[in-house]
């Protein structure tokens, strides 16, 4: 099969400029903000909407996303944002006291900040896995995990990808450590789903949770979170009617019946008839599914292996390619003044990020040759000034 070409066509980016951080935020494709206009319009004409509407935009997107990581979509709930899911998930279980809940060091605040909330409260540690010096997070977080005579692990709340510097947790070789130790498992997959490989089926984690609008195209303020069966019977974060079985405005008795459906519907968000950024982000995420993530990341692994050559002349710290995902690429500058570095690129319409003292590369599919070399040649001139 022949490499994913470039996809710059299907979205409005011009020749000139050279956007290389989709670990930020991505554009939305040319589809999507064609979608977005059409729907704009229909929530101005709201008499024109059909009662089945708003059903159908949910179970597009319930769809889409679980393709992404081979779950059900029964499996899936419908929620505005990382945090938002992992407030779900924190309501949902009881940790016990004198155990542990693993964070990574400078992971996002997502997956970290809920479980500091709490553990005075509920007598729980928070054990921070130091970032390792030799960027093998796999091996820091297997290590903490494992270590001898520590207090149990009663779950692990990681990324699958630390959002700063590109590092890799092997997330089937830490399913598989917490399992034998009975601990459970919160992954937020904020910078993998949809360009790394997930599948619920096999690693069976507790919890996963993405957004959309990083790698898969989509707009802010629309996320998923995946929910293992033996978690569903939980009372959700917000009690919505949709979430029972039967209230509705339309019964002669809008209090029918205040049982809870019986999957991860019940624990969809409140307000969630978004008639625009709904199918925004079903329309991302079937798209990414259509090139599939191993034509996307290889796509991406290219170019961020020919900025990583391209720039090793400079004296460039780059973590080891086993060790980092291949579509976030991380610089380490010595003596160089990276914001000003960065405010610099922007000058010349290259946009990359400063993460963490170190400048990160999120190219996406919509990249090509021309934007790796045009970066380095910039990178270059800019060092030597």
């Amino acid at each position: 099969m022949h490499m994913l070409p470039s996809q710059r066509e299907l979205f409005d980016i011009p020749r000139d400029v050279c956007y290389l951080n989709s670990a930020s935020y991505s554009p939305l494709p040319l589809k999507t903000q064609e979608a977005a206009r059409a729907a704009i319009g229909r929530k101005g004409r709201p008499w024109l909407l059909d009662a089945g509407f708003a059903g159908r935009q949910h179970e597009r997107a319930r769809l889409a996303a679980a393709r992404l990581i081979n779950a059900d979509p029964a499996d899936i709930a419908l929620i505005p944002s990382v945090s938002y899911g992992v407030a779900t998930a924190a309501k949902l279980l009881t940790i016990p006291r004198g155990t542990r809940v693993i964070v990574l060091e400078n992971d996002h605040s997502s997956p970290v900040l809920e479980w500091r909330t709490r553990a005075d409260t509920h007598g729980f540690a928070v054990e921070t896995v130091r970032q390792p010096d030799d960027a093998d997070w796999t091996s820091a977080v297997l290590a903490a995990v494992e270590r001898s005579g520590a207090p149990p692990v009663a779950l692990a709340s990681i990324s699958s990808v630390h959002w700063s510097d590109g590092g890799l947790i092997d997330i089937e070789q830490v399913a598989a450590v917490l399992k034998r130790q009975g601990a459970l498992f919160l992954i937020d997959a904020t910078q993998s789903a949809g360009v790394l490989p997930l599948d619920v089926k096999q690693i069976d984690p507790d919890f996963v949770i993405f957004p959309t609008y990083k790698w898969l195209l989509g707009p802010y303020g629309r996320a998923f979170l995946y929910i293992a069966k033996r978690h569903q019977g939980g009372i959700p974060l917000e009690q919505t009617s949709a979430g029972r079985r039967d209230v509705r405005a339309d019964n002669a008795i809008y209090f029918t019946d205040l049982s809870y459906v019986g999957d991860a519907g019940r624990f969809d968000m409140g307000e969630r008839d978004h008639f625009i950024s709904m199918e925004m982000a079903a329309i991302g995420m079937e798209m990414v599914a259509e090139w599939g993530a191993a034509r996307i990341a290889e796509r991406i692994a290219m170019l961020t292996d020919r900025i990583a050559e391209g720039v090793r002349e400079f004296g460039v710290h780059i973590p080891a390619r086993q060790l980092c995902s291949p579509h976030i690429l991380s610089l380490g500058l010595k003596n160089v003044d990276a914001k000003a570095l960065v405010d610099a690129l922007a000058g010349n319409a290259i946009y990359v990020a400063l993460r963490l003292g170190r400048i990160r590369i999120s190219p996406h599919v919509f990249n090509d040759e021309a934007d790796a070399d045009h970066f380095v040649t910039v990178l270059r001139r800019r060092l030597k000034d």
